[in-house]
């Protein structure tokens, strides 16, 4: 009698744990009875029936799928590595087991091939600087694949592009010499504007002589607060033409028909010869 019970017992106890499952939130399980699915249940406690109910389990969460390096010649004939990351998620658990035999790896090939197939209609510098436009193309493209599968996908990124050795050296000379070029479309817009400038004060100061005595006297202020053993003073030559008059009508008084005008112990004319003083410190 003891025996029976013990083995009633036990009886008891394989059938509950063979029976009962439990499931997370995430989850979800589809049931299989005598091999036909029946319908999906969870979360929490589900009770099978022991041999003739199955049970397969699906996670719900957002997958991270790690898309291996491919490589691909691009439009231009440039052959590249590229690698890239899916997100998705299964929405409808029951087609996920019965659409396909194991839906990661199906996704899986997918995204490679996919990846191999947008990228390789693309030119170097469209995959480079445009990566959201192929991210979206290749998301576009998953998305409508596995959608018979019951998978979303949500988001797919192009996560590293390599380049060859020679590839890299190219692009490097060719940003260097579009820096060198920048550069001196730059000096040559800074050296047209410096000249507009000099123009308009060359017109200011034509039209107002006086300007360019006080040009004169400020010049004079910036050289005299240098440390310099020597100071110019520019003298304009009008300075002395009152002089030059005065010695002309003297001349002609004395009977000379030209006024002379006296030289200066350089040997030249006073008119042409002075323009700065030098008065050392």
């Amino acid at each position: 009698m003891t025996i029976s019970l013990a083995f009633l017992l036990f009886l008891i106890i394989a059938f509950l744990i063979s029976a009962i499952r439990i499931l997370n939130e995430y989850e979800r399980g589809v049931i299989f009875r005598l091999g036909r699915v029946i319908k999906t249940k969870g979360p929490g406690l589900i009770i099978l029936i022991p041999v003739i109910d199955k049970m397969r389990k699906i996670d719900l969460r957002i997958i991270t799928l790690d898309v291996p390096p491919q490589d691909i010649i691009t439009r231009d004939n440039v052959s590249v590595k590229v690698s890239a990351v899916v997100y998705f998620r299964v929405l409808d658990s029951r087609r996920a087991v019965i659409e396909v035999e194991n839906f990661l790896f199906a996704t899986s090939q997918l995204a490679q091939t996919t990846l191999r197939s947008v990228c390789g209609q693309a030119e170097l510098d469209e995959l480079l600087a445009e990566r959201d436009k192929i991210n979206a193309q290749i998301q576009e493209i998953l998305d409508l694949d596995t959608e018979p599968w019951g998978i979303k996908v949500s988001k797919v990124e192009v996560k590293e592009i390599d380049l060859p050795d020679e590839m890299k050296r190219a692009m490097a000379k060719q940003a260097e010499a579009e820096r060198e070029r920048r550069s001196k479309v730059i000096n040559a817009e800074g050296e047209f504007q410096a000249a507009r400038k000099l123009a308009d004060a060359a017109n200011i100061i034509n039209k107002a002589p006086a300007a360019l005595q006080l040009r004169y006297l400020q010049t004079l202020r910036e050289v005299a607060t240098e440390n310099n053993s020597t100071t110019l003073f520019p003298i304009p030559i009008d300075l002395f033409t009152p002089f030059v008059e005065i010695a002309g009508r003297l001349k002609s008084q004395e009977g000379t028909s030209e006024p002379v005008v006296p030289e200066m112990e350089t040997g030249s004319g006073l008119a042409s010869s002075i323009d700065n003083l030098s008065i050392e410190k």
